[in-house]
């Protein structure tokens, strides 16, 4: 008899509205231009979206001056880009299409407003992620960035300056929340965003993986090794009490003898992973175990952004 496997689904999982933005926007831009379209940096960290892409006619490229066929359309992926990037598309004559998640742009936005107001930005995020690189560019002023709580007091910031802050969008809400604490608590006076700078999605899967955790031994995050957000899913996991979680990069080629001595499993998808991965998933536990799926009801996300009306003619 095979051995039996509990697995414990969490929802909401999977892509968020910015990342099926900017996918569409690429197969839009394949539909009007045909091929190719160059896509400068990954479109979302995620090597089957990627892969799909590749094969339906996209290029990508990290740079702008890679593109060989300077009459070709290019997207600029979801992570956003700093602001010299849109003008070295124009000064090199290329037409482009921006797939900035808008939830970004959003802190883009605020970056700009602070530094009219001549005031100190904190950026709470990681560094040398395409996000805080697209961010950091916001401005000619230098954006001050901050990892964890300590790195607060080393800022090159009077105290009693009036200094605000925004965050990547990607992060651990726990670990932010820490981090916005030490700002709060060090400077006097601090001007904070209109609304929390972590995305809905992110939020949400990380709540959705820490009403669970605690039931599973083992928990699978699907997501990939550059992605912040499915990174955080993993720390999530541990934090919340499971006693392993382990990132998922390829589900085909992911060991099975790891369950040998486990009940209870935990999967999940991080924003930039489909749910066709945790369907295959599923479909190799179940060719291997007898297994029983736990989903709790859960409310589905009704956000959506349109792709460009300029892409869909």
């Amino acid at each position: 008899m095979s051995k039996k496997l509990n697995i414990y689904l969490a929802g909401p999982r999977g892509f968020c509205a910015g990342v099926d933005r900017a996918i569409e926007m690429v197969k839009q831009a394949l539909k009007k231009y045909g091929q190719p379209v160059y896509v400068r940096h990954e479109i979302v960290h995620n090597k089957y979206v990627v892969e799909n892409l590749k094969s339906e006619g996209a290029i990508f490229v990290e740079e702008l001056n890679e593109i060989r066929d300077k009459s070709r359309p290019v997207i600029f992926s979801a992570h956003g880009v700093p602001k010299a990037v849109p003008k070295e598309a124009l000064k090199l004559n290329l037409l482009y299409y921006d797939a900035t998640c808008p939830l970004v742009s959003k802190i883009h936005k605020e970056v700009e407003h602070f530094d009219k107001k001549k005031l100190p930005v904190i950026l709470i995020g990681h560094r040398n992620h395409p996000e805080v690189i697209g961010t950091m560019g916001q401005t000619k002023n230098e954006i001050h960035l901050v990892e964890k709580p300590d790195d607060v007091k080393n800022l090159p910031i009077d105290r009693n300056k009036k200094v605000a802050y925004v965050t990547q969008t990607t992060l651990s809400v726990d670990d932010t929340k820490d981090i916005i604490d030490e700002i709060k608590r060090y400077f006097t006076n601090v001007i904070e965003p209109k609304k929390n700078d972590i995305c809905y999605a992110t939020t949400n899967r990380q709540e959705a993986v820490k009403k669970i955790a605690a039931n599973c031994d083992y928990f699978l995050i699907i997501g990939a090794s550059n992605s912040s957000n499915s990174l955080r899913l993993v720390e999530v996991a541990k934090n919340y009490g499971s006693k392993k979680a382990i990132l998922v990069e390829d589900v085909d080629s992911i060991n099975l003898s790891i369950f040998e001595n486990i009940s209870n499993i935990g999967i999940t998808a991080s924003a930039s992973s489909p749910e066709i991965l945790v369907k295959k998933l599923i479909e190799k536990l179940k060719n291997n175990f007898e297994i029983t799926i736990n989903e709790a009801y859960y409310q589905k996300e009704d956000i959506y952004f349109k792709v460009p009306q300029s892409l869909k003619n």
